[in-house]
């Protein structure tokens, strides 16, 4: 339960981060706000979590330490607070990547012939975003959110260990510290039921955003 209800808000954050800032950099193409998040995009992509989450405890520390309370708690588990941080570290490379999923597939769909049919009839700005750019853009991004969020849900070890949160990850890592076979195989038979479970969703979901597919099928 613990590593679901981190998982599930590591997912909020990278859905919806990685498709508000992935249509923000396509739609300011080549301009200040496209090469800022860019920017970070690479830098989410690169750098390790054990090293996003250790840089955000001591600037958590730092933080508290100057302002004299606690405002975020720096480990541990309980409330929603504790959640929040975590949460944002583990979701943190997958916005990225989902960011720059999004970016490229709203380019794409963006100089397809319908969007610039639709530009030419005179359909509203508003109207050809959201019905066709961002509907179709999103595709590939329901894709790959399966895997990841399998990925993400059945728990990430590092962010856990740092974090001192009681999840799977931490339970995986002690198991293989401690040469619990059993546990190691039952979590990873686990995360692979899992995941096989999340490609099911994905196919379904795809079905009903996209009619072409179940046109198909």
């Amino acid at each position: 339960p613990v590593s679901a209800i981190l998982g599930v808000l590591a997912v909020i954050f990278a859905a919806t981060g990685g498709v508000l800032f992935g249509a923000l950099t396509a739609l300011y193409r080549n301009r200040f706000p496209d090469y800022l998040i860019m920017f970070l995009v690479i830098m989410g992509i690169s750098v390790p979590s054990f090293v996003v989450a250790a840089l955000s405890q001591l600037s958590l520390v730092t933080f508290n330490n100057l302002i004299g309370f606690t405002v975020l708690p720096v480990a541990g588990w309980g409330t929603i607070l504790h959640m929040l941080v975590p949460a944002l570290v583990l979701g943190l490379s997958t916005m990225a990547y989902l960011t720059r999923l999004m970016r490229s597939s709203m380019l794409e769909v963006t100089s397809s012939d319908y969007v610039r049919t639709a530009k030419s009839k005179g359909v509203p700005a508003t109207r050809i975003f959201t019905r066709h750019q961002l509907r179709n853009a999103i595709l590939p991004v329901v894709t790959v959110l399966g895997p990841a969020i399998a990925a993400i849900t059945t728990g990430g070890f590092v962010v856990e260990l740092v974090f001192a949160i009681p999840g799977l990850g931490r339970y995986f890592v002690e198991a293989v510290q401690q040469l619990d076979y059993t546990v190691i195989m039952g979590t990873t038979v686990f995360y692979g039921a899992f995941l096989v479970f999340m490609v099911i969703i994905v196919d379904v979901v795809y079905g009903l955003i996209d009619p072409r597919v179940r046109m198909e099928t």
